[in-house]
C-alpha cells in the first residue's frame, strides 16, 4: 500500500508548514509560535484543541463514535545551535535551529490530522499530542505529570523520528529497548591550591580529575558483563586560571547511557564508589551529583508488531527493518511508553552525499518523507481503531 493519494495531494502544504516552523525555531518550553500554528491548523480541520500542558503543549482530540483511543505524538522544539545552511527557510533566529527534525515530525502529524479529520475511517478517539521540550528538558514527563493521560486517556501511543543515514522512507524498529536511558552527572573536586612550582604544598585537583576520568572507564570495561551495553562519558572539565597556579578545585560534567533498567540502577553507585576511592587515595574531597533524565525507550511487543505491519504496508516488506540495532541516543517519548503501551520507530531521512546527522548545524529534514510519516500515522489509526 503506497502513500495515501489524499495525503500526497497536500504534500506541498506539509512542506510549507515545515519550512515556516524551521525558519522560526523555538527551544524548550518557548514553542509559543509553533504551538499557535499547530492549534490554528487543528482547529481549521475541525479538531478539538486543548492547550497549556507543559506550558506550550497542544493536544488535538478527534472522536468518531465509541471505541478505543490512541495517542500520536510529535515533538516541536528546536536546539540552541547556530544554523550553517543557506537555503531560504534557514533559521531567522541566530543561535536556534531545528537541527533534529522536530519541524518535520510536527508537520507530518498535522498532515495525518488533516487526512483523518476529512475521512474519519476509524471508530474511537485520536489524541494528537504535540509535545514541547524533548531536547534534554523532558517535556513528555511534564505533560504526563500535568495529567496528559488522565485528561486524554490512550490505550496505546506511537511516535516517530527521522534517521539520517538510512534510505529515504524506510522504517526501522524493534521490540524492547530502542534508545538508551539518558542520565547526567557533575563532579566537583576540591583540592588545595598552591604554586605550580611547589605542588607538594597542595593537593592538585587537576591530577585527581584526570585519574577520575580514567578510572570511570574501568566501570564499563572491567566491572560490567561485556554482553551488556553502557557508556560513561566525561564531556566537560573546567579548572584553573593561569599557568603557574594549581587551583583549589575542578568541575567535571558528563553523561551516562544504558538500556536495561538494572544496568542504569547499577551505574550510579558504581561511579560513586570509583570517584570517592580516587579522591580518598589522592587526598581530595568530592561532591558527586547524579541526575536521572530519561529512561530507556522500550517498545512494547504487541504494539511494535502492529507498527511493523503498517510500516510494511506503507513502504514494502523489503524497506522495513524489524530488528534494527538500538542506539545510545536518548528520547523522552520513553516516559510515555512507561505509562502506556506503544511503539517508537525511525523513518529513513536519506543517505549519501549531503546527508547529515541530527544535531549538526548543516542538518535539514527531508521533505520527501513528510507524506510517508503522515501515511504511516493515518494507516496506524485506521488499523488500531478499525471502524
Amino acid at each position: 500500500m503506497p502513500i495515501i493519494n489524499r495525503v500526497a495531494e497536500f504534500h506541498e502544504q506539509m512542506k510549507e508548514w515545515r519550512h515556516d516552523i524551521h525558519a522560526h525555531p523555538e527551544i524548550a518550553f518557548e514553542e509559543n509560535r509553533t504551538s499557535d500554528i499547530v492549534a490554528r491548523e487543528l482547529e481549521s480541520f475541525g479538531i478539538e484543541v486543548h492547550r497549556g500542558l507543559a506550558k506550550t503543549g497542544v493536544v488535538g482530540v478527534l472522536k468518531n463514535g465509541d471505541g478505543p483511543s490512541i495517542g500520536l505524538r510529535a515533538d516541536m522544539d528546536a536546539l540552541p545551535i547556530h544554523e550553517a545552511n543557506e537555503f531560504d527557510h534557514r533559521s531567522k533566529h541566530d543561535g536556534k535551529m531545528h537541527a533534529c527534525g522536530h519541524d518535520g515530525h510536527t508537520s507530518m502529524l498535522l498532515g495525518a490530522a488533516r487526512y483523518l479529520s476529512e475521512t474519519r475511517q476509524f471508530k474511537g478517539t485520536i489524541n494528537f499530542i504535540f509535545q514541547p521540550a524533548e531536547e534534554g528538558e523532558g517535556g513528555a514527563r511534564v505533560m504526563i505529570e500535568e495529567g496528559l493521560f488522565d485528561k486524554f486517556p490512550c490505550e496505546s501511543v506511537y511516535g516517530v523520528h527521522n534517521m539520517p543515514g538510512k534510505d529515504t522512507g524506510t522504517f526501522h524498529l524493534r521490540p524492547g529497548p530502542l534508545m538508551a536511558a539518558y542520565d547526567t552527572f557533575q563532579i566537583r573536586v576540591r583540592g588545595r591550591g598552591c604554586h605550580a612550582a611547589m605542588p607538594h604544598q597542595g593537593v592538585d585537583p587537576i591530577v585527581v580529575a584526570s585519574q577520575i576520568v580514567t578510572a570511570l572507564q574501568t566501570i564499563t570495561s572491567r566491572n560490567m558483563d561485556p554482553i551488556e551495553s553502557a557508556v560513561i562519558s566525561v564531556t566537560q572539565i573546567h579548572g584553573g586560571d593561569t599557568n603557574n597556579v594549581i587551583p583549589d578545585g575542578v568541575f567535571m560534567e558528563g553523561t551516562t547511557r544504558s538500556f536495561r533498567p538494572e544496568i542504569r540502577d547499577w551505574l550510579e553507585p558504581s561511579m560513586r564508589r570509583v570517584v570517592d576511592g580516587v579522591a580518598t587515595a589522592l587526598g581530595a574531597e568530592i561532591e558527586f551529583d547524579y541526575l536521572r533524565r530519561y529512561p530507556s525507550t522500550i517498545n512494547h511487543v504487541s504494539e511494535t508488531a502492529i507498527a511493523a505491519k503498517i510500516a510494511a504496508e506503507v513502504a514494502g516488506d523489503s524497506r522495513v527493518t524489524t530488528d534494527t540495532p538500538p542506539v545510545m541516543g536518548g528520547e523522552d517519548f520513553a516516559f510515555m511508553l512507561e505509562k502506556v503501551p506503544g511503539c517508537y520507530l525511525f523513518i529513513g531521512n536519506g543517505d549519501g552525499e549531503g546527508a547529515c546527522m541530527v544535531h549538526n548545524p548543516n542538518y535539514d529534514f527531508n521533505d520527501e518523507i513528510l507524506p510517508v510519516g503522515a501515511t504511516y500515522f493515518s494507516r496506524l489509526v485506521e488499523t488500531v481503531l478499525a471502524a
